[in-house]
């Protein structure tokens, strides 16, 4: 499975309610942030504009290079930067196991 299939895949197990609540906002997979080549994923918003959500392929596939655990974490950066756009701050994520 490829990353950006991966990252499919957590898009669509969100439960039909959370699923339908996203308005506006794209998931993009990128390779790495410039000037930050170890962040994961970052939500993005700006007026007028859609919220778009990156997901950074490189710094997941080298931090975790075991296919199940790569699925995981995948997965993880995926439900973080989403409750970022629902609101919930690093600290209710970290509390909650998906920081």
């Amino acid at each position: 499975m490829t990353f950006e299939e991966h990252v499919r895949r957590a898009l669509d197990e969100l439960p039909p309610q959370l699923a339908k609540a996203l308005e506006n906002v794209a998931v993009v997979v990128e390779e790495e942030l410039p000037g930050d080549p170890d962040l994961f994923g970052l939500w993005e918003s700006a007026e007028y504009m859609p919220d778009k959500i990156t997901i950074f392929r490189k710094p997941l596939v080298e931090a975790f290079p075991d296919p199940g655990e790569l699925e995981k974490e995948i997965r993880i950066t995926v439900l973080h930067e989403l409750a970022h756009y629902f609101g919930i701050d690093e600290d209710r994520l970290e509390d909650l196991g998906y920081s």
